[in-house]
């Protein structure tokens, strides 16, 4: 069946970054939207942020195209221009293989709810964090820039 039961759908809380930098993304969780009816060339997912939590570190892709619609609450969108407040309606959009390290806070004392959308290349993509010593190659683990992976929890 197309319609999507929301509530339905299992929840995944928090982040599979390495310690310390799982952090500031506890406070967030996802619902698989687009897996629920098996999508398979783009991934679409619900987020919900509490007050204080992080979508994640700021980052960029090398090969997935991401865009993302405030649906409630106020955000703040942190990239290498700097800082914007973004509110319902408002909607941001990240090519692949752009070195503009992305992501947003929600800094306000309520729930902020996110629309996500974006490529999938599992196959290919890799993942730049700018601010931290980390990235992430197509085998999704986590490594330091000289190339040593973090321990695994």
């Amino acid at each position: 069946m197309p319609k999507i039961d929301i509530a339905a759908l299992p929840v995944r809380s928090g982040s599979a970054y390495p310690s310390p930098f799982d952090a500031p993304c506890a406070g967030r969780t996802r619902r698989a939207l687009g897996d629920a009816v098996g999508l398979d060339q783009f991934g679409v997912n619900l987020q919900k942020l509490a007050p204080g939590a992080w979508t994640s570190q700021r980052h960029w892709h090398t090969t997935e195209d991401e865009f993302v619609w405030v649906v409630s609450g106020e955000v703040v969108l942190v990239t290498d221009e700097g800082e914007t407040v973004m509110g319902p309606g408002d909607c941001a959009g990240f090519k692949a293989g752009v070195p503009n390290g992305h992501h947003i806070q929600n800094r306000s004392d309520n729930e902020a709810v996110l629309l996500e959308i974006g490529t999938r290349d599992p196959d290919h993509d890799a993942c730049d964090y700018p601010d931290i010593d980390m990235i992430a190659g197509p085998d999704g683990a986590y490594r330091h820039r000289d190339g040593t992976a973090y321990p695994e929890d």
